[in-house]
């Protein structure tokens, strides 16, 4: 049973990674039927929405390299864990082009596979005698997306991203209090699902690279709850349905704010939403507390 969940929930993950994205069309007879269209239709968006769902693995190679600070929290936990650090790996493809609307305005999109450990063996500091010692491995599936400025070949991508991961904790050590020790337990390991959620800012400052710097909130189940993890995904994924709608109107009448509303609004949801997984894993439905972590990352992007 457990194997056909973990396989339902990479589907899923796969599919939720696919979107249907606009194609310019570049001929005289379309630039002409569109004229045409406008003149009838004042706000009407002209896309193209053949797919083919190879263009979803397709685009500029794009290869990320992070590094980061990491903190993890444990609702009701009476002892404390030692700060980690974390590296992280991220492989996958990038599309990004001037938006309709204004051409100095980038539409972003950057999906990947990504794998990263969070050790205090790369923290290298002093930790107090009966502070816990972790290691994790982690890896899964994400996308980012956002609006940004167009600065000549340089450019400003304030963006959002939505992953799903898999993951394997050590503790190095044993909780002295038996409470504690019952609650690690459910993750110590084993391979565990989870839902990260991140939002930060590319500075991109030749075409082929940028530098990045980003705040990243993770939860990590201690069982897998396929269909309550579904509705707080499908509530979470409405929100920002309906943010993208707002952010389209903005786009077509104040493109320039377009980016910065964007970028607040979609985090702010992520990052209420996160508050609330804290206490529940699959909020609103009532469940136990995930293991959290909380970690700001700075890296580099290269893209080919």
């Amino acid at each position: 049973m457990f194997s056909k969940k973990l396989l339902f929930s990479v589907l899923l993950s796969l599919i939720s990674l696919i979107y249907v994205y606009p194609q310019d069309e570049d001929t005289t007879e379309v630039e002409d039927t569109a004229k045409v269209e406008n003149e009838s239709w004042p706000n009407h968006h002209h896309y193209d929405f053949t797919y083919n769902v190879f263009n979803e693995f397709s685009g500029n190679p794009t290869i990320t390299a992070n590094y980061g600070f990491s903190k993890t929290s444990l609702k009701d936990f009476n002892e404390s864990f030692v700060k980690p650090n974390m590296v992280e790996l991220k492989l996958g493809y990038t599309h990004q082009r001037s938006t309709n609307e204004e051409d100095n305005i980038l539409k972003y999109n950057y999906k990947y596979f990504y794998v990263s450990n969070i050790s205090v063996d790369l923290a290298n500091k002093s930790t107090g005698s009966a502070d816990l010692k972790t290691d994790l491995w982690r890896f899964g599936f994400g996308r980012s997306t956002g609006l940004g400025y167009k600065l000549g070949s340089a450019a400003i991508i304030p963006y959002h991203s939505y992953s799903f991961e898999w993951s394997k904790l050590r503790m190095e050590d044993t909780p002295l209090n038996t409470d504690d020790k019952n609650m690690t337990d459910l993750f110590n390991q084993s391979f565990r699902f989870g839902n990260s959620s991140e939002g930060g800012i590319k500075f991109q400052f030749i075409p082929n690279m940028s530098v990045d710097a980003s705040y990243e909130r993770s939860v990590i189940f201690p069982r897998h709850i396929f269909w309550a993890w579904t509705g707080g995904v499908v509530v979470e994924a409405a929100g920002q349905w309906a943010i993208d709608s707002f952010v389209n109107e903005i786009l077509d009448s104040s493109p320039y704010a377009a980016p910065i509303v964007n970028f607040v609004l979609k985090n702010a949801l992520s990052y209420g939403m996160y508050e609330l997984r804290h206490d529940k894993m699959n909020w609103p439905f009532n469940t136990v507390a995930p293991l959290s972590y909380d970690q700001f990352k700075v890296g580099v992007t290269f893209v080919f």
